[in-house]
């Protein structure tokens, strides 16, 4: 019984908690929201105001205001100018457009500079000097009142009495008057300074003279006859707008010879010609574009250059490359250039629609040509014998050929129907070749005024400028549709319909064409300031050289030094090119 009497212990039923195998979820912060036919789990911070502006959906209904309002936010947490990126419409920041009448800016720029205080833009009170505020109570410079002004100046005057010495000039506003500056006068000029201002001064007398501006004491026109008749009447009287500046140390070296004479140790190179690669010298001399550049015959040692200036000068190429003697006389820009006579002498034609020519050395003018008429090319006639011939292709469709020595006009050619542009002689001084405005080619005999041949096709455009090659087999004609078209002299004037020269863009420019010395090549300009360079067998465009900033006019290839090409451009400069 003692047994069976002890308690037996009460059965406890153990429950476990229940377990969720669902992945545990972050809900802060997430909210569910209806997107269509779908829900999807958003920030809380997307349906209220506090939305990623760069966000393309808003789950709320956003009030007009709030889409209008400027952009907020928290700092960025990891920049340094704490703004975030997508908050930024500037490098610092955000900036935001206000608006502020010029008279409001200059009132408060000019009262901050001067009394170091302003308003500040968004009306928040001021900047700056809080004394200088409280002193001149927030007054601009333009609100000032009398008083203050006299003021402000009787200040400014103490200032200046204090810190001056006595020894410093008084340049304040205040100051008394100021001696004039001293003028410059003619004894303070150079010499070559006063022959410049006397043939600018008769230039100018002229062009006055020429408009009917310039008038006598009484009143009456002067004309050019009178001056002409004055000065037949004064003893030593000369013309008064040709002049010439030498710039070089001295007309004649040690033993006598001119400085046009060509040096003796310069000698032909080679044979070959290479293509040119870097410029090596640049002349800048006129103060307006270049219109033509020709090297000295057979030695290259000069180069005469005709400017839209309507000066002619003439430079130094082996040496030190400076300008060596200035010519004066054209009243107008310089058109075409030629040199005869071996270089002792050169002609210029220019838009006063005068034909001029010059003796290299002195600077004189030996003749002076007109038919009223502006002559658009000048060639010397290329015989030893015939250097006093001259063909001036004149803007009234003919082409006029001149004896320099009398000033008469021998022999007229008269068949163009439009302004002739360029005049070639080949076949030896034979025969000459003229491009015109007319859109042909027309081969004349030397002295017949009858065409030879004709050359015309409707296909053909203007052909302003024309180059016989060093052969004289070849005539390379510019064309004004982007080529250059080639005829044999040899074979009647044929047209050579497999050598035409394409890939530069001279359209309404009269750009110079040029062959190598070894016609390996052939070279012209074009409207973009480049240099292009073919292969004469292959037609295929050799280099490319960008050379000017305008449009390259003229090129010459030096007579000598057979791989050194200068070039000219309406930008004023000439380069040389090796």
């Amino acid at each position: 019984e003692e047994a069976g009497a002890e308690e037996v212990a009460p059965m406890r039923r153990v429950i476990s908690a229940p377990k969720d195998s669902a992945p545990q979820v972050n809900s802060a912060c997430l909210t569910l929201v209806q997107d269509g036919d779908r829900q999807m789990v958003v920030s809380v911070a997307d349906t209220q105001n506090l939305h990623d502006p760069t966000k393309k959906k808003i789950y709320y209904n956003v009030k007009y205001d709030d889409l209008h309002e400027p952009l907020a936010g928290p700092a960025h947490p990891f920049r340094s100018d704490g703004v975030a990126r997508g908050q930024r419409n500037h490098a610092t920041g955000h900036v935001e457009t206000a608006y502020m009448d010029k008279f409001t800016f200059e009132e408060q720029y000019s009262t901050f500079m001067t009394h170091g205080y302003g308003a500040e833009p968004g009306g928040n009170g001021f900047v700056g000097n809080v004394e200088a505020l409280a002193e001149n109570g927030a007054d601009t410079v333009f609100s000032m009142n009398n008083a203050k002004r006299r003021k402000v100046r009787e200040m400014v005057l103490a200032e200046v009495a204090a810190e001056d010495d006595g020894e410093r000039p008084d340049y304040s506003a205040w100051a008394p008057a100021r001696d004039a500056i001293k003028p410059l006068l003619t004894g303070d000029l150079t010499e070559e300074a006063k022959e410049f201002v006397t043939w600018h001064a008769a230039r100018r007398e002229a062009n006055l003279r020429a408009r009917g501006k310039l008038r006598d004491a009484d009143g009456n026109k002067i004309t050019d006859a009178m001056v002409v008749a004055q000065e037949e009447d004064e003893e030593g009287a000369g013309p008064k707008g040709d002049r010439s500046f030498f710039h070089g140390k001295e007309a004649k070296n040690y033993i006598g010879e001119s400085w046009i004479t060509p040096p003796k140790d310069r000698k032909k190179e080679n044979d070959h010609t290479f293509i040119p690669k870097r410029c090596i010298h640049t002349w800048s001399g006129h103060t307006k574009g270049v219109q033509a550049i020709r090297f000295f015959p057979n030695h290259g040692h000069l180069l005469l250059s005709a400017g839209l200036d309507s000066k002619l000068k003439i430079w130094d190429v082996h040496g030190n490359g400076k300008c060596m003697r200035t010519y004066l006389g054209h009243e107008k820009a310089i058109k075409d250039i030629q040199w005869v006579a071996n270089g002792e002498r050169f002609i210029s034609s220019s838009w006063d629609k005068k034909i001029k020519l010059w003796d290299t050395e002195t600077g004189q003018v030996i003749t002076t040509l007109t038919s009223g008429k502006i002559a658009y090319a000048v060639r010397g006639h290329p015989d030893a014998d015939k250097q006093n011939i001259l063909m001036a292709g004149q803007s009234d469709k003919k082409i006029l050929q001149y004896d320099m020595n009398t000033g008469d006009v021998v022999q007229e050619y008269d068949q163009h129907l439009g302004a002739v542009n360029s005049v070639t002689f080949c076949d030896e001084g034979r025969r000459f070749v003229t491009s015109s405005d007319d859109k042909s080619l027309r081969v004349w005999e030397y002295g017949i005024p009858v065409v030879m041949k004709y050359i015309a096709d409707p296909t053909m455009h203007s052909m302003p400028t024309v180059a016989a090659s060093p052969n004289g087999n070849w005539l390379a004609c510019q064309s004004l549709d982007n080529q250059i078209m080639i005829y044999s002299t040899k074979d009647r004037f044929r047209l050579n319909k497999k050598k035409r020269f394409t890939g530069h863009s001279n359209a309404g420019y009269a750009c110079q064409v040029g062959f190598s010395p070894d016609m390996r090549f052939i070279m012209s300009g074009d409207a973009d300031g480049k240099l292009h360079f073919w292969d004469w067998k292959s037609q295929k465009i050799f280099k490319t050289l960008k050379c000017h900033d305008k449009v390259v006019i003229g090129c010459e290839w030096h007579p000598l030094e057979q791989s050194k090409v200068a070039t000219c451009s309406w930008d004023g400069t000439i380069k040389y090119w090796d």
